[in-house]
Formats: structure tokens, sequence, C-alpha cells
């Protein structure tokens, strides 16, 4: 499955929603297999979480899509029209959203097939041992301990029905820089995190993986394609 469309000689990409050379005869056949599926994706209206939710709902399923702001919500479920579509607000940071979310989901559906853990904290040009307590927690927080308490949340609503997890790490999770300090180490977490949950998740019929992007053209991750310095060193460090 690809997502992303190489942008010249640029290591930067720009999400698309793009169909592999060797599923393009068979694209017709897979629309609605799919069908009676439900996807949970978190940080879905924008970016990569967006083309996510557009990839399985075109192929059927019925995608919720979160973020904080209900504004987001709406564009992207508008955008979602003709679709099988719904959204809701959620802070994954905050518990009581994140019950909430499942809540909506699984008193809707019944069950849950798909989560998506797509959102996370804008990489911020922090050091390791730059950043402050306070950035350390955030970070942590959403890209970390988020994923794993939606996990459980949503647990006892995909047991035993073929259901898979996935979470959203970063290439910088395998080729750190040091002006990401935090975030690269929130990614790497997120890597252990996914072969941990696997093990458990494995002998109840879900699914455990994990998606390392690079550097992805999306408003989130702005601060980074839009330096060129930040590029040019980072293609030398790790050529």
């Amino acid at each position: 499955m690809e997502f992303y469309n190489y942008q010249g000689d640029s290591p930067v990409y720009s999400p698309q929603i793009l169909i592999p050379v060797r599923m393009r005869s068979t694209a017709a056949d897979r629309r609605g297999v799919l069908v009676d599926k439900v996807a949970l994706i978190t940080g879905s209206t924008d970016g990569i979480g967006f083309a996510v939710a557009q990839h399985l709902a075109r192929d059927g399923a019925h995608v919720i899509v979160s973020i904080r702001k209900q504004q987001n919500v709406d564009c992207a479920v508008e955008k979602l029209q003709g679709q099988s579509a719904s959204g809701t607000v959620c802070h994954v940071g905050k518990e009581e959203y994140c019950k909430r979310l499942v809540s909506m989901a699984s008193a809707k559906h019944g069950f849950i097939n798909f989560l998506v853990c797509v959102a996370g904290v804008s990489p911020m040009t922090w050091s390791t041992l730059g950043a402050s307590e306070e950035m350390w927690d955030k970070i942590m927080d959403i890209s970390v301990k988020a994923p794993g308490r939606l996990v459980k949340l949503a647990l006892p609503h995909m047991e035993n029905q073929a259901s898979a997890v996935v979470f959203v790490s970063s290439i910088m999770a395998y080729a750190p820089v040091i002006t990401l300090g935090p975030y690269n180490v929130s990614k790497t977490a997120l890597l252990g995190l996914t072969r941990t949950l696997s093990l458990e998740l494995a002998p109840k019929g879900i699914r455990g993986n994990c998606l390392a992007p690079g550097v992805i053209r999306t408003q989130f991750s702005q601060v980074i394609w839009k330096d060129k310095n930040f590029l040019q060193n980072f293609m030398k460090q790790h050529r």
C-alpha cells in the first residue's frame, strides 16, 4: 500500500491515495472488501491520518475520524461525503476523551475492527538534553501512552474478529537527528510498544503493526520540510 508521492530530488513526500501497479488491475474488485468493518482513527482530519481514512473508506469500511477541534472533524467528514464516515472530537492525551471516543464507536457499531493511532505532537526543534519536563511529558503522553491506553479501552470490542492495531511511528525512530530529541525517542518507543503489544494481542486474534513514514509534506511536519538546512543535513547524515 503506498500513500506518498516522491517530489523530484527532494526527500519530502506528499500525502496521496495511490494504488501500486501490482494492484491497479484489481482495484475495482477491492472496492467493498471492508464493508461492515469499522475503523477508528486518531489524528485523522489531515495529512497521513486523513489519507488512511480515505483509503479505508474507499474499500468500504466505516471510518471514524477524530482530532481535537470540532471544525476540523466536520471538514474531514464533509470531504468523505458519499462514503461511510463519522467523526468526533478527541484529545488523545486526556483519558476521558479516549473513553468517550471508544464508547461512541462501540455504542454505534458494537465492535471495532481497526484501530489506527496517528495523533502525535509536532516535532519541535528540541534537543534531548534541552527539552523541558513539560515538553517530555506532552510528547510521551500523546505519542506513547495514548496509543497504549486506546488499545486497552478498545480491546473488549476488537477481540476474536481478525482485528488490527496500527501505530504510526517515524523514520526518526531509525534515523534520529539531534534537534528532534524527544520526538525521536517517542517514535522509537512506539516500535517497542508495537512489539510488546503484538505478543499480548495475537492470542486474542488481533494483529499489531507499526508504520514508520519518511519526511511527509503535511501541515503537521512543516517545521521539518520547510527547513531546507534541516533536510540537507538529514540527507547527509543518513545517506
